[in-house]
């Protein structure tokens, strides 16, 4: 064992001294940066920063909001990909057409298809003439709580085919013989997915989850094509990247850098509660070993 760890350390320094160099060093001179103020004698003020943030009400408002969008998108993002990923992998052969196409939004440029969106949701646009064949009235979609929808959607079709092809595979692993048991003994689709597919799966399902929140956690893009950097309507769609951008615009270095400390901590907390899940579901599915 140690030989073959000896043998493989030429192989893995140059990795982890890229590691060190880009991502280690950065990560720990950061903390320094954000104890200090000023741009040429870097003073230490201790936590003076940590505090000014905090209570700063626009990173209060982008937090908000980025936590509320995360909540949202990441739990849909994790559902909707999971059950398209099993109707996939029960239409076999036939759906290799359509496991291929779920893909192509993932490898295509938002800001092409945001024109699409845009016409999709505007006043005049198909979905206010569907509300109004219903009997609904127009609503105005680019303002107010309404921007969330368009902000939702377009992240989901984003992000949901690098999802499901990550459940892909890890369905693909599970044996066709207990689908076959399964089916014989007469359980239905569903009772096969929540009883065979998603304990199997729940591995790949942790890293979906990982995934999504982070895609979730990041989710500006969407907001910034649609709204700008000063959305009209803050309260509802104004989120943390939009402060950490103007931050950055203004030559605000220290309260962009204490900004995202104070959410990776967050963040960190948030992935130890779902480590600690994914330990919970799978010493339950081993029977409390």
């Amino acid at each position: 064992m140690y030989k073959k760890l000896k043998l493989a350390w030429p192989f893995l320094l140059p990795g982890l001294a890229g590691l060190l160099i880009f991502y280690g060093i950065p990560f720990v001179g950061g903390i320094w940066y954000s104890v200090t103020e000023g741009t040429l004698e870097n003073k230490f003020v201790g936590l003076d920063n940590y505090v000014s943030v905090w209570n700063n009400t626009m990173f209060q408002m982008g937090l908000k909001n980025t936590m509320e969008l995360s909540l949202i998108c990441a739990p849909l993002l994790f559902l909707l990909s999971f059950l398209l990923a099993a109707g996939l992998h029960r239409i076999r052969p036939a759906g290799g057409f359509f496991r291929s196409s779920v893909l192509m939004p993932y490898l295509m440029p938002s800001s092409a298809i945001l024109i699409i969106w845009l016409l999709w949701f505007d006043y005049g646009g198909p979905v206010n003439r569907l509300l109004v064949m219903l009997g609904s009235t127009r609503v105005n979609w680019m303002l107010g709580a309404e921007l969330r929808l368009p902000v939702i959607l377009l992240f989901l079709w984003k992000n949901l085919g690098f999802c499901v092809v990550i459940f892909m595979s890890a369905l693909q692993s599970i044996p066709e013989s207990l689908y076959e048991f399964a089916t014989l003994e007469g359980a239905s689709f569903m009772k096969q997915t929540f009883k065979i597919t998603l304990p199997l799966a729940v591995p790949s399902a942790f890293l979906v989850a990982i995934l999504s929140f982070v895609n979730a956690f990041r989710i500006f893009k969407e907001v910034f094509f649609i709204a700008g950097a000063y959305p009209d309507d803050p309260e509802y769609i104004y989120t943390l990247q939009n402060y950490m951008n103007n931050m950055y615009s203004r030559l605000s270095y220290q309260n962009v850098t204490t900004a995202a400390y104070i959410f990776a901590v967050i963040v960190f907390v948030l992935f130890g509660l779902l480590f600690l899940s994914q330990r919970s579901a799978l010493k339950r599915l081993n029977g409390g070993d």
